[in-house]
């Protein structure tokens, strides 16, 4: 009887629709796990063709060619550990999110998902069929039971594997980050070690796939919960696990556990991980962004240096009449202090040449938000015509509270093909500007020390498109606008809910008026990292025709 075992963790970052390329990363584990003595090599849930694949996964020719990549990994990988892989599994017509259980040169074992998430970002009611509960697969003589990511959250799956003689569980994932995420599997995992009995090995995804953060962070927990290993948060990582049968039954030995950072640290560094991997899995490099002199425009800036490296950003200037002195000065400092190319484009000649074309049709009628918007419209021609023509991508830099109310001009500001602050309201990003300039770390490419100068974070908020504008004049102050925000989109609460919070009810009707009349905007609007479970794209999705208001109910 087998009393130890050797796992190869991979906590590795797939992309999605580059089947050969995961294969290939599939296979590097596998030389690595065979190198260092594993008789089972794991990788995490989908890993074959990347995860969220949404749904190109139902395109036949792609479901078929992920199938043949893993039994052509079967044959390549015979002579070795076993090889524990996600990807799609035809049954007749129904297709399956499974886990494959690879040995002696053939497919030993195929896993399919029974609980299919179907909230928040997730749709796969809609992609995949659900199985039913099945029993654990065994490798050199040990039973081990696999559920998938979903199949863990829910006590049925686990409880059965349990029952059927698993002698511990191997739980592959792709679960995206939230802000909170890692705690909150914990707590589920650890009811599942107690339910069971059993240890647990929790192995997740790392890296990035449009808005969503795969964080990594696998763990392993003995029996009764105890914290065995502990793998990094957003990055790769692989980990050699050695599982020991005692007179208990199964255990793992302690391993390494990493440092778990802070929220605000988890923050910065999904927002990094995920303009990096958006670059590098779409075939961009470069960066451009449209530097204000304000503090959501330099946290984009720093995001994006220590993302690509300031060689790889370009932060420019687009002032009119109305950018104040101290905005010059400070976009400038900013970029120079990361070490950004800085480029000064006036818009005054423009504008006045798009003044002049429109003075016939707008005689006679007083300057509006109109005049206002073809500054910014201006700006996003402007930076939309240096992206075609040096080929870098637009960043564009409004922040959650901007993002709920409109607060952006579409076809201007709103321009581009990605945000990083997307889901950041505006009180969090003036935190996460002074958490940056007090810390630095390795996965950084930016200079460490004071790159936001105080100065930007401290001075209020202002689109400076008309004399003396404040962001106040059109909106509550943000402390207060936060506050509401994350009772009516975060809570999913009511006018009510927010009179009850000490806020005032024209104040809270004023802004549930002003996410609803928006919807159109974000439908339009870059993707950009999710960083929390109400994040606007998949996670909430509300009618752009929309004749309900809550009026305090």
């Amino acid at each position: 009887m087998t009393d130890r075992f050797r796992l190869t963790l991979a906590q590795l970052n797939a992309s999605v629709g580059d089947i050969e390329g995961n294969a290939a990363r599939a296979r590097s584990a596998w030389d690595e796990g065979r190198a260092a003595g594993a008789d089972l090599v794991a990788l995490p849930e989908m890993f074959i063709t990347g995860y969220n694949t949404q749904d190109l996964i139902l395109k036949p020719v792609f479901h078929q060619t992920a199938i043949a990549a893993i039994e052509a990994l079967a044959r390549d990988c015979a002579e070795g550990p076993a090889l524990a892989i996600g990807g799609p599994a035809l049954e007749g017509t129904e297709l399956f999110n499974a886990y494959y259980i690879l040995q002696g040169g053939e497919i030993s074992a195929v896993v399919r998902k029974h609980n299919l998430p179907n909230e928040t970002v997730f749709d796969e009611e809609r992609l995949y069929a659900s199985a039913p509960l099945a029993g654990p697969y065994t490798v050199d003589g040990v039973r081990i039971g696999s559920p998938i990511c979903e199949d863990s959250w829910h006590a049925d799956v686990p409880e059965t594997l349990a029952e059927t003689g698993a002698e511990f569980l191997l739980v592959p994932n792709g679960s995206p980050y939230y802000r909170g995420k890692l705690a909150t599997r914990q707590s589920h995992m650890v009811s599942r070690v107690v339910e069971t009995g059993l240890p647990l090995i929790y192995l997740n995804l790392a890296g990035a796939q449009d808005d969503q953060v795969f964080d990594g962070g696998s763990f392993v927990l003995n029996p009764g919960g105890a914290l065995a290993l502990q793998m990094p948060v957003m990055e790769e990582a692989v980990a050699h696990l050695d599982m020991v049968r005692g007179a208990q039954g199964w255990h793992a030995e302690p391993g390494a556990l990493a440092y778990i950072p802070d929220s605000h640290e988890q923050d910065y560094h999904a927002m990094v991980l995920s303009l990096r991997d958006y670059f590098r899995k779409t075939g961009f490099s470069k960066a451009l962004l449209g530097m204000s002199g304000g503090v959501d425009s330099a946290i984009v800036a720093s995001v994006a240096a220590d993302a690509l490296g300031p060689e790889n950003v370009r932060c420019v200037m687009l002032p009119s009449e109305y950018t104040s002195e101290h905005s010059l000065e400070d976009a400038k400092t900013v970029a120079e202090a990361l070490g950004c190319r800085y480029d000064f484009v006036p818009i005054t000649q423009g504008r006045a040449a798009i003044t002049a074309t429109l003075a016939p049709l707008f005689e006679d009628r007083d300057e509006d938000v109109t005049e206002e918007n073809i500054q910014s419209r201006l700006r996003g021609l402007l930076l939309m015509a240096m992206s075609n023509k040096f080929g870098e991508m637009l960043l564009t830099t409004g922040n959650k509270s901007e993002v709920a109310v409109g607060y952006a001009t579409i076809y201007g500001d709103m321009s581009g093909g990605y945000n990083p602050i997307k889901d950041m309201y505006k009180t969090r990003v003036f935190e996460i500007c002074r958490w940056r300039n007090a810390n630095h770390r390795d996965w950084m490419r930016a200079p460490a020390g004071e790159v936001i100068t105080p100065r930007v974070i401290d001075k209020a908020p202002t689109a400076e498109l008309r004399a003396d504008q404040k962001d106040s004049d059109s909106l509550p102050d943000y402390p207060v606008l936060d506050g509401i925000l994350g009772i009516l989109v975060d809570q999913d609460g009511s006018i009510a809910d927010c009179v009850a919070a000490g806020f005032d009810r024209a104040d809270a009707a004023r802004v549930e008026h002003l996410i609803y009349i928006s919807e159109y905007k974000r439908f339009q609007s870059a993707p950009g990292t999710r960083l929390s479970k109400k994040a606007f794209w998949l996670d909430r999705r509300y009618p752009i025709a929309n004749r309900w208001r809550d009026g305090g109910r």
